[in-house]
């Protein structure tokens, strides 16, 4: 769970197991080790769906954990954002229309907004999505557990 200031944070009834969980404040640090255990009690980690919780949700920037089952995909999709991607956990295959590319831990990659792209997950994959300065209108719902 987040850990911050009590002034000037946000809350949210989204996390897993729809815990009230804080998203912005002056300084917040993250257990990933705890929040990817809820992640994969989600029955749709267990469907081989992505899984995700939003860890910070400031105006300009969301962070966000993200997990895939090895064979699990994330439907092709577009962010309304520059996002970077930076997996902590397993392999996996990030796709363009045109273009294929493998992704692992230490890795990281950046994307500008508008550009469709998909996922498919070749091990079990956990990795940190940001998203930056957006109106978030693109921001799907398979990058948020709803359990």
């Amino acid at each position: 769970m987040a850990q911050g200031d009590s002034q000037s944070m946000r809350t949210d009834q989204r996390g897993a197991g729809n815990v009230e969980r804080v998203l912005a404040g002056p300084i917040l640090t993250f257990d990933l080790r705890a929040e990817l255990d809820g992640l994969r009690r989600q029955p749709a980690y267990a469907a081989g769906e992505p899984t995700g919780t939003t860890l910070l949700k400031e105006p300009n920037l969301r962070i966000v954990l993200m997990a895939l089952r090895a064979g699990g995909r994330m439907v092709e999709h577009r962010a309304s954002g520059p996002i970077s991607i930076q997996p902590i956990e397993g392999r996996f295959h990030f796709r363009l229309v045109e273009d294929s590319t493998e992704l692992a831990v230490g890795q990281v990659l950046a994307l500008e907004p508008g550009i469709p792209h998909s996922i498919e997950a070749i091990e079990d994959t956990v990795f940190l999505l940001t998203i930056g300065r957006t109106t978030y209108s693109e921001v799907h719902d398979h990058h948020e557990s709803h359990a």
